[in-house]
């Protein structure tokens, strides 16, 4: 793990932070994706872990492409049309994959702008709070380009298909509070607040068997492109198979003696 995304674990809680403020976070850094990409595998493996946040140093969440990049058309921008198209392959597409292969339940506590993959970044996770001082835009057209990391798999599916064309079509951004009267967010919060929040809603989130949350979130990602017969199919299985663990049975008992659980993640 390099210094340009931090991970740290309290209890059963990760945070990851997007660690280069100097680039305002920009998602298109070789040296960034490996990082990021890395911390979701480790948190994936660790089963210890029953909830990740995912946040921004500095003043903004993502910046998105690395803007002076693209002007001088280095790293993920160099070379002719087939190599960008692996450069993106090998590189920032690797985080909407590695996210969405993340069983544990993601918090995005979105700190300040997130644009273009930076606003694609916080749709990758379940959850988003926004601080006061949050803006998103989906905004690749305002410099040329797509959507080339999934936003557009991604915003129809967090606030509909009239209102990611909105976004997508102008560049436009939106502020905290229009992005949650869209649905695209959860909750605003002061800046203050940003990371006791998120940290509350990660600890009610952890506080659960951490099999079943893994389940869960398997079966709602499913769902995005499964049949209904399919994923009842899928359910009957994971349901078999929770219905074994000792957590489900510590789950049964405490409701009915009144008391708080304990799970162990068996």
């Amino acid at each position: 793990m390099t210094d340009h995304v931090l991970y740290h674990q309290d209890d059963t809680v990760v945070t990851i932070t997007l660690n280069q403020p100097e680039t305002r976070n920009a998602l298109t850094d070789a040296s960034l994706v490996d990082a990021f990409v890395a911390a979701c595998q480790r948190a994936e493996m660790d089963k210890s872990v029953r909830a990740v946040i995912v946040t921004g140093a500095g003043p903004a969440f993502s910046s998105g492409g690395n803007i002076k990049h693209m002007r001088d058309r280095v790293g993920t921008f160099a070379g002719d049309a087939a190599t960008v198209r692996d450069n993106y392959r090998r590189g920032i597409q690797r985080i909407p994959l590695a996210l969405f292969d993340l069983e544990v339940p993601t918090v995005a506590a979105v700190n300040g702008p997130a644009y273009g993959a930076g606003c694609d970044l916080t749709l990758m996770c379940d959850i988003r709070i926004a601080s006061t001082e949050a803006v998103f835009a989906e905004n690749f057209v305002k410099v040329g380009i797509i959507p080339g990391d999934g936003g557009a798999w991604l915003l129809p599916r967090a606030v509909g298909l009239s209102r990611a064309a909105e976004m997508a079509f102008t560049g436009d951004p939106i502020d905290a509070e229009t992005a949650e009267r869209w649905g695209l967010v959860s909750r605003v919060v002061s800046p203050e607040a940003l990371m006791t929040t998120a940290g509350d809603l990660a600890r009610r989130i952890a506080a659960n068997p951490p099999q079943a949350l893994r389940m869960t979130k398997r079966l709602m990602r499913e769902g995005l492109h499964l049949r209904l017969d399919s994923l009842l199919e899928l359910s009957a299985a994971y349901q078999g198979a929770v219905h074994q663990t000792r957590d489900h049975a510590e789950a049964v008992s405490a409701l009915l003696e009144k008391r708080r659980p304990t799970f162990k993640g068996d």
